[in-house]
């Protein structure tokens, strides 16, 4: 964008000026009030007919200044005197229909683009280069194009809106589509508007009115003649008069009051440069525009994103994120239960604040939490299904980042297991393991594009009162989006290039070693998750052997010696109605060797979700027979 400052322009011509009345000049050059100019607008804006530039013409009837350009009717949000730019926001007319297409209409455009051409004014490359970069996300859902001709043509090139930027292109990845591109483009011009600049060094008024202003005149035109030739309007000598004795007022008053001021900076200078430093930081920070709802809004659109609460609203349903309050604690952050004022009972999870040994490893640990959050607030909204966690809002802050969902009440399936609760039975270990399934299936069939959550563990399965249970934590789930490159690949499953990321003992170690990340990579973590409930061993026990140290290496090493009684869950064997689960071929042995499938060492070997789920339904009605016909007995 050109930025052309007053010092750079040149004399262009010798300008005659034309005198006129005293009372033109206190017209033109009377002070008011007039958003979102902080004091009177400067030239070449002005609101009184003959004042100012003739295509700077602005009216102050409402909140904010409107500008017509062109016959049409634009509302000021922004005014940059350094880089000669308007931000521009249309006049939108609620009442106009067409045919129930969309909602996208200006009132002052009745081809519903705005055209700039042969006004003083261009629309800017940066607004140009944000338009480039939308799309609507795949596939491409058009209208009846015949009835709404101009919503197809939106909807194939967002740029058609600004004329002069149909031709600009921009990357279109995935990560610039839009799931209603209609209604953004409605709300992005409504709320941000665009950026209009211009050239004064290419426009002769602008020259004059410099030459006016050095022989103390005011810059106008002659409003009444069909070529608005420039006017200087002079001042009489009694006006003159008036501003020098009022500047030599003003001049003595501001002395004053910076004497008085420098006095009490004096008296106070060590407490108030702490206060102003600390409060320019904090509201520095506050005024840049959050990065997550950036990132979010170019991905999802406002209205199908959860609620957002304020850092105080969370920090007051957790008592200040007492400690006692903290139900659970894991490497990408703390969770506590939160009430909010309703008396609803939720979870809060308080992401880390990580930091590296150098400044760039610790901006680099910024930027991998900030997305992790961001990944799990576009998952977790785009998901719907009783054995999922429910994201219910988030806070993005400069004090912390957080996530608010499901509070369940049951602790985890790990605490189950490992801990000090009450042991559970094998028909239950076999419900968790069935609902597990299912959401696992849910996610890899029933969304697209797939997610992949890369983190199914004991410790991220919640295990409510009546034993259900949610699998929550998606910080490091992925959404399966194929490059090309990888579409067009020779190998039976698709898969996404990224870097390993799980927990360890659950890693695929197939990814792990490939970089190549499918939903098959879930199913290994899953099997992982079947060998804990078969044995209530954890998934990686340092107290074992070295060689038995991953629970998957030895349970699949007892398997194949036909030794998988020696690491079955002795508290089982305990329980009467577990007994035959045990012993049975239908039982614990069948779900040994589902889980023994799932953490083959070859991803193609393993079952997907939809084979486990079927799997797990036949051995638990085998079970459920086989209960009944003991009960009879």
């Amino acid at each position: 964008m050109s930025q052309p400052p007053w010092r750079c322009f040149s004399l262009l011509f010798f300008v005659f000026t034309i005198v006129k009345p005293s009372s033109a000049s206190t017209s033109c050059s009377s002070s008011f009030h007039c958003p979102p100019f902080n004091s009177s607008p400067p030239y070449p804006f002005s609101s009184s007919p003959g004042c100012g530039h003739p295509n700077f013409q602005i009216q102050c009837s409402s909140s904010r200044a409107t500008i017509t350009i062109k016959n049409l009717t634009f509302s000021i949000l922004h005014y940059s005197s350094l880089s000669s730019s308007l931000t521009l926001s249309p006049i939108t007319n609620s009442n106009r229909t067409n045919n129930n297409c969309s909602s996208l209409r200006f009132s002052s455009s009745p081809n519903r683009f705005i055209d700039l051409t042969g006004s003083p004014f261009r629309v800017s490359d940066s607004s140009c280069s944000r338009l480039s970069l939308l799309r609507p996300c795949s596939p491409l859902t058009l209208p009846n194009c015949s009835r709404c001709p101009w919503d197809c043509k939106l909807l194939k090139n967002p740029g058609r809106i600004l004329h002069g930027c149909e031709s600009t292109h921009g990357s279109l990845s995935e990560q610039g589509c839009q799931g209603d591109l209609l209604g953004f483009l409605q709300d992005f011009f409504t709320r941000f508007g665009f950026e209009v600049e211009w050239d004064e060094s290419q426009d002769p008024y602008f020259a004059k009115c410099r030459d006016c202003q050095i022989k103390n005149g005011v810059c106008g035109f002659n409003s009444t003649h069909p070529n608005q030739d420039f006017l200087c309007f002079h001042k009489s000598r009694s006006e003159i008069a008036i501003q020098r004795d009022s500047k030599r007022v003003n001049h003595i008053a501001v002395l004053s009051l910076i004497f008085a001021l420098t006095c009490l900076l004096l008296a106070f200078s060590v407490a108030v440069a702490i206060f102003r430093s600390r409060r320019a930081s904090f509201l520095s920070s506050v005024n840049e525009e959050d990065p997550a709802a950036l990132f979010l809004r170019r991905h999802r659109s406002a209205a199908l994103l959860p609620p957002v609460f304020t850092f105080e609203e969370l920090e007051s349903a957790t008592n200040k994120f007492d400690p006692k309050r903290k139900i659970g604690d894991g490497g990408f952050g703390s969770v506590y239960l939160g009430q909010l004022s309703d008396g609803q009972l939720l979870a809060v999870k308080f992401l880390h604040h990580h930091h590296g040994t150098t400044a760039a490893a610790t901006e680099h640990c910024k930027a991998f939490s900030m997305k992790s959050f961001c990944n799990e607030i576009l998952i977790l909204s785009s998901i719907n299904h009783p054995n999922l966690v429910k994201l219910h809002g988030y806070c993005s802050d400069p004090r912390g980042l957080l996530l608010v969902h499901d509070y369940v009440t049951n602790g985890t399936l790990a605490d189950h297991l490992h801990g000090r609760r009450p042991k559970m039975t094998w028909r239950v270990r076999l419900d968790i393991a069935v609902q597990t399934a299912l959401a696992m299936e849910y996610l890899h069939f029933d969304i697209v594009p797939p997610v992949v959550h890369r983190d199914i563990t004991s410790s991220n399965i919640f295990v409510e009162k009546d034993m259900t249970i949610k699998v929550g934590d998606f910080g490091l789930s992925r959404l399966l989006v194929l490059s090309e490159t990888t579409v067009n690949s020779a190998t039976s499953s698709d898969y996404v290039c990224t870097g390993p990321q799980g927990t360890p003992g659950y890693l695929d170690p197939d990814y792990h070693r490939s970089f190549r990340l499918t939903e098959k990579s879930d199913v290994y973590s899953y099997g992982v998750v079947l060998m804990e409930l078969i044995t209530g061993m954890k998934a990686v026990d340092q107290r074992r052997e070295k060689r038995d140290m991953a629970l998957a290496d030895l349970v699949v090493s007892k398997i194949q010696m036909g030794l998988l009684d020696q690491v079955i869950d002795p508290l089982l064997a305990l329980d009467g109605d577990d007994v035959a689960a045990v012993t049975d071929g239908f039982g614990v042995a069948a779900v040994a060797e589902l889980a023994f499938r799932c953490v083959a060492v070859d991803k193609d070997d393993r079952p997907d979700a939809k084979e486990i789920v079927q799997e797990l339904r036949r051995i638990r009605s085998h079970t459920r027979v086989r209960d009944d016909d003991v009960a009879k007995d």
